[in-house]
């Protein structure tokens, strides 16, 4: 194997190893975090949507089982049901039905605060951007549905 072609890791400073460590002990006991880098959890009612076996940040798969369970883990509570549940308390329920960019995955395993705090989390890959338009008709029925629902 040609090892010219391979790349080196990225070096990680002392100071995002620390806020990495810190990050991680905060929400992976509270949220079950997965330390995607693009956290969302404040618009999937404080449920980490990357629990989701099929690692979906738009809603559930359409294969949610009778009560509420998971399609490819019987077993689980479907991450989507437990997340629409728990935003309908929040004061900001209808950020739940917001449409969210697909995920970074360069950004596994960073912190989602120091990608916040530097804007890298708002990077959007090739070929989404406008694609927010495209969504205002389907946000503006989800909207009323949960105000209907609260």
């Amino acid at each position: 194997m040609d090892s010219s072609n391979l790349k080196a890791p990225p070096t990680v400073s002392l100071l995002d190893r620390f806020i990495i460590s810190l990050e991680k002990v905060i929400k992976e006991p509270i949220f079950d975090c997965r330390m995607c880098g693009q956290c969302i959890l404040h618009d999937t009612g404080l449920t980490c949507p990357m629990r989701c076996p099929k690692n979906l940040r738009n809603g559930p798969c359409g294969g949610v089982r009778p009560g509420g369970k998971c399609e490819v883990l019987p077993e689980m509570d479907c991450v989507w049901v437990r997340a629409y549940e728990r935003s309908r308390r929040l004061p900001w329920a209808e950020h739940f039905f917001q449409i969210n960019p697909p995920l970074d995955w360069q950004l596994q395993g960073t912190s989602s605060w120091a990608n916040l705090l530097s804007g890298r989390d708002k990077v959007r890959p090739a070929g989404w951007e406008g694609r927010e338009q495209d969504f205002d008709e389907y946000v503006g029925f989800a909207e009323s549905m949960i105000e209907d629902d609260l």
